[in-house]
This record gives C-alpha cells, sequence and structure tokens, in this order.
C-alpha cells in the first residue's frame, strides 16, 4: 500500500493532472511509495473517498483549482470524517491566496502555497518522520522552484493518457505582463525550462504516439529564438492527425515565427490568443499593454497564409467597459475572422489586484467559485445575465462549428444588415424568451429555431436560409433533410438520402471505407 496519494479532481476525464505529474516526478526517494490517482467533478465525493481510502495512505495530496474547490471541499470533510488521522495537504492556484478565507484550508491538515514541486516531497518527508507530538505550520509557503532542478513529468503520462486524453506541457512559466484580472500577473519573472531537455521528453512523448500536446505558457511566442526552435521541432515531426495548441501574445508574430508557421499543414496548429478588450482605456485601467495595430496584422496574416485555427478571447465585464464598447470589440473581432470567439465572463481569481477597482467601478462577484461578475457600474445584473446568455448561445451556434455558413446571416443576410454584436444579442434575447434555458437544446431544435428566427424575425429570404442550413447539416455529416426545409429545397437535385438508398451495397461500402 502507497503512503502518498497525489490525487485532484479534473474538469473532464480527457484533461489529464499536470500538476500532479510534476509532483510525482519530483518526489524522490519518496515515488516509490506514492501513487496518481485521478478523478472528475462528475462523480460522488463519498465514492472518491472510498477510492481513496482503499490504497490505505498515510498522506493526501490534492490539487485544488477554481472547477474543482466546491466539490473537493466536499470531499475533504468526507474524508476527515471517516478517517481523521489521514494527512491531507492541499495546494494549487486556489490555495495559493487568500487562504484564511477558505473553509477547505480550515478542514485541511496543510496547505503549500506557491508552486509546490519540490516542496510537496519535502512536506512528506517531514510528515512521514514527524517525531511524537510535532508538527508543521498549516500553511506552508514554496519558495519558487529552480527549473533546472526540477524533473520533468512527461513519462507519467501513461499508455491510455496518450491514447485517449489532452497532453499538457510547458516550455516556460510566468509572464512579463501585468493583466491585473489574470494571476500569471503574480508570476513575474518569466522562467524556461531547459530546451534540449523539454525538446528531448517531446520527442520521447511523440515517439510514443502523442497526437494532442496542449502548451500551458503563459505567453509562448515571448521568447522568439526558443518559440521558434520548438515549432521547427514540432514540424520536423509532424505527422497526420498530430495537433499542438499553443497561447500567444496576440501582437508578437515576428517574421522569424512567421516563416515556421506558414509551413504547418492545415489543422496542426491552434493559437489561443488573448484579446479581452478592444477599448484601450479599459485596457489602460486594468494595466493590459496591447498594440492593436499590430494585433490586427497578426490576425489578418495568420487568416491569409496559414491554416492555424484561431481561438481569440474576449473578456465581458471589465471595470469601465459598457455593453456599446464590448460589442464594439466583439465586431472588431469578427471581422479579423478567427474560427473562435470565447466570450468570457469576467471572474475574480483570488490573489489578483483586480479588486482594486471594486469600490470606483461598484464590482459585484458572485461568492461562489468560478467567482463571476455580477453586476458593476456600467453594466446591471440584467445585462450581464444578457451576456451570460450570449456567450453560452455563441457557443452553441457561432463555435460549435455546426452552422458556419448559416451564423453570418444573423447579421448579414438581411436589409439593412446589423452589426455582428448587436444581432447576436437580438437572436439570443429571443431564443432565451422561446426557450427559457441555455443548455439541454437538442441541435435538430437548435437549427429549427434558427430557421425560423431568421426567416420570420430578421426576413431572411426562406429559400436562402433553407439552403445555408442545409449545407451546414451536410458538412456536419448527416444526409436527411428537416421536414422544415424541405419544401425550400425542391429546386435542388435529389437529396443524398435518396442517392444513398439507391446506391448499390458495393458503392455504399467504398464510400464508407473512404
Amino acid at each position: 500500500m502507497p503512503d502518498i496519494v497525489l490525487a485532484t479532481l479534473n474538469a473532464k476525464y480527457v484533461h489529464a493532472a499536470f500538476g500532479l505529474r510534476y509532483l510525482f516526478a519530483n518526489l524522490g526517494e519518496l515515488q516509490s511509495r506514492a501513487v496518481i490517482a485521478e478523478f472528475d467533478i462528475n462523480q460522488r465525493s463519498l465514492d472518491i473517498a472510498e477510492a481513496l481510502l482503499a490504497h490505505n495512505p498515510r498522506i493526501i495530496g490534492l490539487g485544488i483549482y477554481i472547477w474543482n474547490v466546491e466539490p473537493a471541499t466536499e470531499l475533504v470533510a468526507a474524508l476527515k470524517r471517516i478517517r481523521p488521522e489521514v494527512v491531507i495537504v492541499l495546494g494549487g492556484p486556489e490555495v495559493s491566496y487568500e487562504t484564511e478565507q477558505q473553509r477547505i484550508v480550515q478542514l485541511a491538515d496543510h496547505t503549500i502555497t506557491g508552486e509546490a514541486d519540490l516542496e510537496f516531497a519535502q512536506v512528506c518527508r517531514d510528515l512521514l518522520e514527524l517525531v511524537p507530538g510535532g508538527s508543521l505550520p498549516k500553511i506552508i509557503p514554496s519558495p519558487l522552484p529552480d527549473f533546472n532542478a526540477l524533473k520533468l513529468p512527461y513519462e507519467f503520462y501513461n499508455d491510455a493518457d496518450i491514447a485517449h486524453r489532452v497532453l499538457y506541457v510547458e516550455a516556460s512559466r510566468g509572464c512579463p505582463f501585468s493583466c491585473e484580472f489574470c494571476l500569471s500577473s503574480l508570476d513575474i519573472p518569466v522562467r524556461q525550462v531547459p530546451l534540449d531537455a523539454f525538446l528531448g521528453a517531446m520527442d520521447r512523448l511523440i515517439g510514443r504516439g502523442a497526437t494532442q500536446l496542449k502548451f500551458v505558457d503563459r505567453t509562448f511566442n515571448l521568447n522568439v529564438p526558443t518559440s521558434r526552435a520548438i515549432l521547427e521541432f514540432c514540424l520536423a515531426r509532424w505527422k497526420p492527425g498530430l495537433f499542438f495548441h499553443f497561447e500567444m501574445v496576440p501582437d508578437r508574430l515576428p517574421e522569424g515565427l512567421r516563416e515556421v508557421i506558414a509551413k504547418f499543414p492545415a489543422g496542426s496548429l491552434q493559437f489561443e490568443v488573448g484579446v479581452q478588450t478592444f477599448d484601450e482605456a479599459t485596457a489602460a485601467r486594468i494595466s493590459r499593454r496591447q498594440n492593436y495595430t499590430r494585433l490586427e496584422e497578426n490576425f489578418c496574416w495568420l487568416r491569409a497564409n496559414t491554416g492555424v485555427h484561431i481561438h481569440a478571447d474576449l473578456i465581458a465585464g471589465l471595470p469601465g467597459e459598457t455593453l456599446e464598447s464590448f460589442g464594439a470589440g466583439f465586431d472588431q473581432l469578427i471581422a479579423l475572422g478567427p474560427q473562435e470567439i470565447q466570450v468570457g465572463i469576467l471572474k475574480r481569481l483570488r490573489g489578483t489586484p483586480i479588486t482594486r477597482h471594486d469600490d470606483e467601478w461598484q464590482m459585484i462577484y458572485s461568492a461562489h467559485p468560478p467567482y463571476e461578475i455580477l453586476r458593476n457600474k456600467s453594466l446591471t445584473f440584467e445585462t450581464m445575465q444578457r451576456l451570460r446568455r450570449f456567450a453560452r448561445y455563441w457557443d452553441l451556434v457561432g463555435n460549435s462549428g455546426n452552422f458556419v455558413g448559416t451564423t453570418p446571416l444573423l447579421w448579414g443576410g438581411h436589409s439593412p444588415a446589423l452589426p455582428p454584436f448587436q444581432s447576436f444579442l437580438h437572436w439570443s434575447d429571443w431564443l432565451f424568451a422561446k426557450l427559457g434555458r441555455t443548455d439541454s437544446i437538442a441541435l435538430a431544435r437548435l437549427a429549427e429555431l434558427l430557421f425560423s428566427y431568421l426567416t420570420g424575425e430578421r426576413g431572411v429570404e426562406t429559400t436562402r436560409a433553407a439552403e445555408s442550413l442545409w449545407r451546414d447539416y451536410q458538412r456536419g455529416g448527416r444526409r436527411d433533410q428537416p421536414e422544415y426545409l424541405r419544401p425550400h429545397l425542391m429546386h435542388l437535385a435529389t437529396p443524398a438520402r435518396s442517392v444513398t438508398r439507391n446506391t448499390s451495397p458495393q458503392k455504399r461500402q467504398a464510400r464508407h471505407l473512404a
């Protein structure tokens, strides 16, 4: 039986716990006395407690994040009632700041604040060797670890991880910027993983069959020579199915990086680009430095010259940003053409300096994770609710890939054309009035409502709307025409379902195999 169990509750099974593997890799002589046990937030706390205690551990280390702190609190409470002698050690960003306010910290035995890659091992040594009557502090600050002293964790992704999960990797930690909504603003300076060791580990991981590598670096393209070396490494090893995700600084894409990026096959790279706001006064207010001219040039170059999938982020609810200025920023981003726009709601992450605006801008946040803004001086609670629905419906329609051709009809399919934000907000309000919910909406029902809205509320010509939806249906692999579309598609060739029914078995099999 292991003495130490390293555990966390992932948001989904597909997300492999990167932090646990770093801790495990750096346990030293204690590694043989430890195991990793991963769960997800959809599992019952008592079932997780049972699985953890089945190892009969002396120490349980739990990774705590904004997405799992509430179920993890329930779990810790149960563990301390069932087996109070088991020592529970917490770590992670959610318990590294404002610890005195948190119930989970009060319930647990010890909490390590900061990057615990090396400190956790030392705490375990101290606990296992503790003389009767001895004690350790309840809150244990961790010194910033030197990357040269860290063992990399990639060998501890097992075969099942490689086959079924997104694998997280990092070439650096930290961020040189000071955006007040982000925890990375507290993590200065940027520290690089030794490049040769990192590339060697990546080579072994890809050699084992890894296909989805997600870099968690906050500013991957900050150090251009290092970024170029990693991109060239990835390009040299690319094969069909291999996919790389990078988080990029939006206004920094010099020629040295463009030259390599342009060589990647379409669909092999995704860039997550944090725009957050186009309102320069708001950006200055939250200490965000961003060159908007260069940002727009980089977006245009990527869309015109590469097959990179661009995932761009905007934040609603920043201090001083109005509905109108946020909408104008959304419209600017639509014009730049990213494949995805993530509309996020501002969150008050523990420890971030965004709180300095609370009084002046009357920032009121939820008391529960993920601590989203409820209202502020510029945006009423009712307006924030509209924006939450906007964000959810945008994911279902604009980001899902199910309505690639039809979504632009919401703002460009009628006369006079309306700005994208205004048009989609109107659709969002209409849809919520019809359904009264933002989840559990069947795709077929959503498509029918979209057709009804476009033709009935926005005056889009029925044939145009029907043809667009039918093309989107076919793009998604569907073949049977919905009943409500058929009267408007009579002028088209015989529907694919009829062709399929009359095709010979041999041809159907050949098509399936292709």
